[in-house]
């Protein structure tokens, strides 16, 4: 029986899956000495060069703690790129209180204990607590019961809202 050579992939290498070549495949294999691992982690050689190592994951984790990044710099030069860095990327210090939250067991998102605040409840409330102190603050802030208040209406939207961000966590939640 002949052997066939058509390929499957209908003309479009990138349809083949990873490496899945006819060829053999390159590997790199690590920059350490003696080591016959693939090197698929690039370590740069020096500050600022653009000249790389390619080390295994073993080897870079044991390049990587050697490695002092303010190497060659004044202390003074050390400190301006230290704070330019942190004000570059303070985004993600200040965004990690996004995280869960609560009374210890982080059954809450920031979200969620915002609007039990906005409730005036616990931050344990289960959601039988929430729909009585929903329906017992917007009767009293309703625009209907106190027309022209604007800080009762915008009381009642908060509380609206609160109340829309703890139905639908709930509806969320594992029975």
């Amino acid at each position: 029986m002949a052997r066939s050579s058509r390929s499957y992939d209908w003309g479009f290498p990138r349809w083949r899956g990873y490496e899945a070549t006819r060829e053999a495949a390159k590997v790199r294999l690590c920059d350490r000495h003696g080591c016959d691992k693939p090197g698929d982690r690039p370590a740069p050689k020096a500050p600022n060069s653009p000249e790389r190592w390619y080390f295994c994951e073993e080897h870079a984790g044991e390049y990587n703690r050697n490695w002092d990044y303010f190497a060659g710099l004044t202390a003074e030069e050390a400190a301006a790129r230290e704070a330019r860095e942190r004000a570059d990327f303070s985004g993600f210090k200040e965004a990690q209180h996004y995280g869960w939250g609560g009374p210890g067991d982080g059954s809450r998102s920031r979200d969620e204990l915002h609007a039990l605040k906005a409730l005036e409840l616990d931050d344990d409330a289960d959601f039988e607590a929430v729909k009585k102190a929903w329906r017992k603050l917007a009767k009293e802030n309703h625009p209907d019961v106190k027309p022209g208040d604007a800080a009762a209406a915008v009381r009642f939207q908060a509380i609206q809202a609160a109340f829309e961000v703890l139905r639908k966590a709930e509806e969320r939640r594992p029975r």
